[in-house]
């Protein structure tokens, strides 16, 4: 390692701390969560992404826009088309989200977005971040809420993943030293561990949970995890109501497929990257990703999501209209939720619940012996009807 490789490290290791400081002091100065019922008009920003995302979110919308009818005619809710988040305008401009992109995100209240692709080693794509991460950073949405349920199984679990910390917090931000040495980081700060935390525990009592598990593996990572874990344990002695335990990351993966144990569970809260693998395993159990929405959480802006990526051999062999929405459709039951419409977020959830598991009407394969998206959201609309 030369003097001038060491130097650019250091150098690149104090921008880090520089603006995770500004994290902080932006987080100590955090504003109260937004009242939606004082608000004259719910602004949904409607953002397609790319590869199949297209396609599942306008299903997703077209559903939404059927269970909102009566507030869209009224004035009380409008849906905001924004595009310009696909991989290639991104590589183009060379952003995670365009500025004018960002700026249209930041004029609604909240968002359906489709799957966005994520450049890896080896794509024709220049290396920019996450534009998923990239929006939890921008619109601090700090919580990453993913529910499972598989009624038959006794599973009904709640997962709190921090959204903007963690593993993930400076992803693109790490430091090839020489070409014998590459470091990355991971943050953790007492502010986001506390918010994350408190939400999940205000969130078990509202819904009368009695249990919350932390999982970390503080026993090796023990700067960032030791402090998640800490902050988790402070925030339980204010829920006496409420039994607390933590799990090391490694065997909770485990205890998820012990039928013993699983059922025993019911809040989780997490790190980034822990909360990104467990929810994914998690979701297997109700029938893969393809099934699981995703809410992020802050305390101004709201984004919904399905849980998978953008599956871009699907667009490649034409077959984007066959991809399962059904993650997107389970993300729209989460937005009405969080926006205080929880009467039309159990019918959605209801009407999901029986086309996918008990009538089977149609049947996704995600090729042509399957039903289409747009069909899938039909049946839905159909069986909301009724």
């Amino acid at each position: 390692m030369t003097v001038e490789q060491k130097a650019r490290a250091l150098a690149r290791f104090a921008e880090i701390i520089d603006k995770q400081m500004a994290r902080v002091e932006a987080m100590a100065s955090d504003v109260a969560f937004l009242d939606f019922d004082s608000l004259p008009t719910l602004i949904i920003g409607v953002c397609g992404g790319d590869g199949i995302g297209p396609a599942i979110t306008h299903a997703a919308r077209r559903v939404l826009a059927f269970l909102l009818d009566g507030e869209v005619r009224e004035g009380t809710v409008c849906f905001k088309e924004i595009e310009g988040l696909t991989i290639e305008n991104r590589a183009t401009c060379g952003e995670a989200i365009p500025a004018d992109v960002l700026a249209e995100l930041k004029g609604c209240h909240v968002i359906l977005k489709g799957p966005t692709t994520t450049p890896r080693a080896g794509d024709p794509w220049p290396n920019i971040e996450s534009a998923n991460v990239a929006m939890r950073k921008e619109l601090d949405l700090f919580a990453n809420v993913r529910p499972v349920k598989v009624p038959s199984q006794g599973i009904d679990w709640l997962f709190f993943r921090e959204n903007t910390e963690g593993a993930y917090a400076v992803g693109n931000m790490g430091v090839d030293v020489d070409d014998d040495l590459a470091i990355d980081f991971t943050v953790a700060t007492t502010g986001g561990a506390d918010r994350i935390a408190r939400l999940a525990f205000e969130t078990a009592r509202k819904m009368g949970r009695t249990r919350v598990t932390a999982v970390t593996k503080a026993n090796v990572i023990k700067t960032t995890d030791g402090k998640f874990l800490r902050i988790a344990q402070r925030i339980a002695q204010e829920y006496p109501e409420i039994s607390f335990d933590d799990w090391y990351i490694d065997i909770m993966t485990a205890k998820l497929v012990d039928e013993k144990r699983r059922r025993d569970f019911q809040v989780f809260v997490l790190p980034n990257l822990y909360g990104d693998i467990l929810t994914d395993e998690a979701a297997e159990f109700q029938g893969g990703v393809g099934t699981a929405g995703s809410a992020n959480i802050g305390k101004r802006y709201a984004m919904f999501e399905a849980i998978h990526g953008s599956a871009p051999r699907m667009v490649t062999e034409g077959r984007e209209k066959y991809a399962d929405p059904c993650s997107m459709l389970r993300a729209a039951v989460l937005l009405l939720s969080h926006t205080g419409r929880v009467d039309k977020a159990a019918r959605l959830e209801r009407a999901l619940d029986r086309c996918m598991y008990e009538e089977k009407k149609y049947t996704i394969t995600g090729r042509e012996n399957g039903a289409t998206c747009e069909q899938f959201a039909d049946y839905v609309m159909e069986v909301l009807s009724e």
